[in-house]
């Protein structure tokens, strides 16, 4: 049975409640829902209609909120697009989308009244953060969303007053999902234009702060500033790559709650999330999810969260991820299957890397892979043959390869090696290489 967008639904169930709080405000929930059908239709005044695609080019932020909540409000369909990306790969993003909403919208008027969505009806377009095929589109749909929420939910339970701490990129899933979770249960997110943890800390001691979603890093560089015991804080999700021992036992001697989880894009983000205070593993999965390990060791996923398509011939989601399970069946990712580096919950593909050193003229080949990090995870490093006589520093390379990747892409080592070791039929050996 088709149904109104979560947040008329909020609206209705709860309009005095903050909906979103940004550094521009903290509208309600009924005050979301007024600039979200305004906002709907100032994309009908620009030829958008239900199921077309919106490119949202914005940053976190009130304006991107109100611009996902007038899509969601329409029945289009949401593509957050990443700022941190080059030109050219912002652009193939967005492509196939009826329009590129890169300003505040025009939130004159009272907009049209909320479409009705199926179960079935595509949500969200959003991509994978890169595995070693590059970056990959995902359609969601409104029940892969409502199924991640309810599972959610059940793993954590839903205080009355949530308020959920976003500092995770909105244009990936795990961003994502807190504003959607958030609408669906009629809570409050809190949105960072970015992660500092001075900030954050403050927020998490002063803010009421209940929920906080993190990578490893994140975690890390709270502690060094200084983050105890935070008084409203449930739990602090800490998922997007390995997660340290010796990480977990500094959030615990500091009073901090926190819960490990694993997940895809391809999954609506969690798959699985630990009890809270016991994060020695990935946790169970979540209820309606089905967790099985392929006799090569690779994690396979089903159930509602799992987006259309997404599935192999046997109706499992093929992650790439090595794992096991223990007798009471909690997760324990121990691997990956492909090189895919992951350096502060962000994932990077070697390929993308190598391509974009090649292009340097002192390079005659490169081979990038990870290193253990204490603070990262996995570092990004890059082995390079340098032509003869041709120098190039690893400042130079670092410069050539910030000015066409994002941040976390650009190799913070760089080894200068005679060759590289390679397999007879000529692939690079990495695992020689760390």
């Amino acid at each position: 049975m088709p149904a109104v967008p979560w947040l008329a639904r909020a609206a209705a169930a709860h309009p005095d409640r903050p909906a979103v709080v940004t550094a521009e405000g903290a509208p309600t929930c009924a005050d979301l829902a007024r600039t979200a059908a305004a906002g709907a239709g100032a994309l009908v005044a620009r030829g958008v209609g239900k199921g077309d695609r919106v490119a949202l080019a914005l940053p976190p932020g009130r304006a991107f909120a109100e611009a996902l909540h007038a899509c969601l409000w329409l029945g289009a369909v949401v593509v957050p697009v990443d700022l941190r990306l080059a030109p050219a790969e912002r652009e193939r993003w967005s492509d196939g989308a009826a329009v590129v909403v890169s300003e505040a919208l025009e939130l004159a008027g009272r907009g049209p009244a909320p479409a009705p969505a199926g179960p079935d009806h595509p949500v969200v377009r959003t991509h994978t953060s890169g595995t070693s095929r590059g970056a990959r589109p995902v359609t969601l749909t409104r029940s892969n969303w409502e199924a991640s929420a309810r599972g959610t939910a059940a793993a954590l339970g839903v205080h009355p007053r949530e308020r959920w701490l976003c500092v995770l990129p909105a244009t990936h899933v795990g961003g994502l999902s807190i504003l959607i979770r958030s609408a669906i249960h009629a809570t409050t997110a809190v949105v960072h234009a970015g992660f500092d943890a001075a900030a954050v800390r403050r927020s998490l001691q002063e803010d009421g702060i209940t929920l906080v979603s993190l990578v490893p890093t994140m975690l890390a560089r709270l502690l060094d500033a200084g983050l105890q015991s935070p008084p409203a804080l449930r739990c602090a999700l800490v998922g997007g790559g390995p997660v340290p021992p010796a990480l977990l036992n500094r959030a615990r001697e500091a009073g901090i709650p926190v819960a490990q989880t694993y997940g895809l894009t391809e999954a609506c983000s969690q798959v699985t999330v630990s009890a809270i205070g016991d994060p020695s593993t990935a946790g169970m999965p979540l209820p309606g999810t089905d967790v099985r390990i392929a006799a090569d060791g690779e994690i396979l996923v089903a159930g509602p969260t799992i987006a259309p398509g997404a599935a192999g011939d046997d109706g499992f989601l093929h992650t790439g991820d090595l794992g096991s399970l223990d007798d009471a069946g909690r997760l324990t990712v121990t691997g990956r299957m492909a090189d895919t580096i992951v350096t502060g919950g962000e994932n990077v593909a070697p390929s993308e890397v190598e391509r974009v050193l090649a292009e340097h003229p002192a390079v005659a080949d490169a081979a990038v892979f990870a290193r253990s990090d204490a603070e990262w995870g996995e570092r990004v490093t890059a082995a390079v043959v340098l032509r003869p006589g041709m120098p190039a520093s690893p400042d130079e390379l670092r410069t050539h390869c910030g000015q066409r990747l994002a941040g976390f892409q650009v190799p913070k080592d760089f080894d200068f090696v005679p060759d590289l070791p390679r397999t007879p039929n000529g692939k690079v050996l990495r695992r020689a290489l760390t």
